[in-house]
């Protein structure tokens, strides 16, 4: 076993064992008990909720709960779209980057504001200092928002009988202020000992390889990769993402960014557990999540580490791997892992060229985020897990010839609908979307690097990507393009908004419901058994929905190779 795969383990176990007891911290800091961050930001809080006008304690039912996260996304979509169109007249531009075009300017201020960061631009030169920070907020407060909204989730499922699920505004600043900014600041500070640039400078002038004298765009950039993985946001600060020195210089950073991203969907499980007191059935969730996570990493890295066979045939070394597009201080075992990480959970960031993977590890990259329920983002990801949950409960009751109950409450009919809205419209947007694309070759043939089958995953890639509030693509696409920017938009916000309003109505009608006492006919969640139900459910219902788009574009590649 080489040192690539044993850091690749260490980064992995590592996480788990961060994840339990910061899942517990944050089932407290929802729980509102006491904890040894509340004499820092309790005072943060309150100044926060006395300058805006909150009441924060106030207990909100679920409507009035997601109209109030709709309306200050809303602000915050017009706020950004201004900022980033009038960057040029306004201060902290040393490198005079223009304003964006309106198109452009909607896509960037949906993507960052829904937590999704699909850059068509890039980022030294596409936007000001001025633009990266308010870029930088929002992937704070986008992250909070999707914690928020689980956390509601889990009040619906404490309470035996409850109309309300907290109040949106404290559990988002909640989510900010105690979760996201602390672990940010240590992050932040690691990369910055790694040598990653924080400076509100312009240009930094250097000397290349070659004597010649560079230009090299610096900024703020610890601060900014910091929240872009611990909020599971992905965007790149450079258009390289961290694949670029700055963002990304040493096998270290590369530890720190992994774990960083990974930390708090993996958290929010065990948080999940400890909140709703069934820690058993955390442990069930974790389960079904890791063994589809540990299907799709492991043949990642192996066929990256591999390497390409038709390039093999040509006589050429493939002994470290499938190196194209990749950075030789990480390596392919790293890369490969990473690359099923970033897309699980819907970070989106990179550290090697996801269009220059291996065929068949481009559909696996794909698949995690066609599923996207395997750990998720912040917070998403158990809202997207739930809507699995429900599902596999009504068949599983079914099956057994009793009504559907989880965790005291029947499933019924209008739970159900709006399960299988939630879990069809995912598919829907992704493949309506290539399909348009693919019809018209002004579209889509004409903006993909590569003709064929790779061509055609490279459109996949993009709305799978949008879909799935990813932000990562095949990154030879010329998606800066009018219809790209506004198509994509589009499924960007039906992408985000759906998912967290179907799964949040449904925990606030089951917690309204009268309460069912469990006896010995009640159907068992927190058991192995009815997470492979979960897991076959997933597959059926997610994975097998895009293998007609798979075929066509990376299963018919990989064909090619042969």
């Amino acid at each position: 076993m080489n040192t690539e795969i044993i850091a690749v383990i260490f980064m992995f176990l590592f996480t788990v064992l961060l994840g339990i007891p910061l899942g517990r911290y944050i089932a407290k800091v929802y729980l509102s008990e006491r904890t040894f961050l509340d004499p820092v930001f309790a005072p943060i809080d309150r100044l926060i909720y006395k300058f805006s006008g909150i009441n924060a304690n106030r207990e909100m039912t679920w409507k009035e709960n997601l109209g109030a996260l709709l309306v200050i996304n809303l602000f915050w979509l017009f706020l950004t779209m201004a900022v980033l169109m009038l960057q040029h007249l306004l201060p902290l531009n040393p490198d005079n980057n223009p304003g964006m075009r309106a198109d452009l300017a909607f896509n960037t201020a949906i993507s960052f504001v829904v937590n999704c960061n699909l850059q068509h631009y890039s980022g030294e030169s596409g936007v000001s200092y001025l633009s990266q920070s308010m870029l930088m907020f929002l992937q704070f407060v986008s992250a909070g928002v999707g914690m928020a909204a689980a956390a509601m989730l889990f009040k619906a499922f404490r309470e035996k009988q409850t109309n309300t699920l907290g109040n949106f505004y404290q559990l988002f600043v909640k989510s900010c202020t105690r979760i996201l900014l602390p672990i940010s600041l240590l992050v932040a500070t690691i990369l910055l000992y790694q040598g990653i640039p924080m400076t509100y400078q312009g240009k930094d002038q250097m000397i290349g390889l070659t004597g010649d004298s560079i230009n090299v765009s610096t900024g703020p950039v610890a601060a900014f990769v910091a929240i872009k993985h611990v909020g599971t946001n992905g965007g790149g600060f450079f258009g390289a993402n961290s694949n670029h020195p700055l963002e990304n210089p040493t096998f270290l950073s590369n530890m720190t960014e992994m774990v960083a991203q990974f930390i708090i969907p993996m958290a929010m499980i065990f948080a999940f557990g400890y909140y709703i007191r069934r820690k058993k059935f955390a442990w069930v969730i974790f389960a079904v999540m890791t063994l589809g996570f540990i299907c799709l990493v492991i043949p990642n890295v192996q066929m990256e580490q591999a390497g390409n066979p038709a390039i093999a045939a040509m006589g050429i070394n493939m002994d470290n791997g499938a190196m194209e597009g990749k950075e030789v201080r990480i390596g392919a075992a790293a890369a490969g892992f990473w690359s099923i990480v970033t897309t699980v959970i819907s970070t989106g960031s990179i550290n090697s060229m996801h269009d220059s993977s291996m065929a068949l590890s481009g559909m696996n990259e794909l698949l995690g985020m066609m599923i996207n329920a395997f750990y998720g983002g912040c917070g998403v990801g158990i809202l997207n897990f739930f809507v699995f949950i429900v599902l596999a409960v009504f068949i599983s009751g079914l099956m057994v010839g009793r009504t559907p109950e989880f965790m005291g409450k029947k499933v019924e009919a209008k739970e159900m609908k709006i399960a299988m809205i939630i879990a069809l419209l995912h598919p829907f947007l992704i493949l309506v979307g290539t399909a348009l694309t693919s019809s018209f070759p002004s579209l889509g043939a004409a903006t993909t690097n590569n003709p064929g089958f790779h061509g055609f995953s490279e459109i996949l890639y993009e709305y799978t990507s949008a879909a799935a509030n990813n932000g990562s693509g095949f990154e030879g696409l010329a998606d800066n393009t009018y219809w790209w920017n506004i198509s994509t938009g589009i499924v960007l916000l039906f992408g985000r908004f759906l998912p967290i309003i179907g799964p949040v109505a449904i925990a606030g009608i089951l917690a309204a419901k009268r309460h069912i006492p469990e006896s010995s006919g009640t159907l068992k969640t927190d058991t192995f058994t009815f997470g492979f139900m979960i897991l076959a459910v997933i597959i059926i219902v997610a994975a097998l929905s895009f293998f007609p788009a798979l075929t066509l574009g990376p299963i018919a590649e990989y064909f090619t190779l042969k």
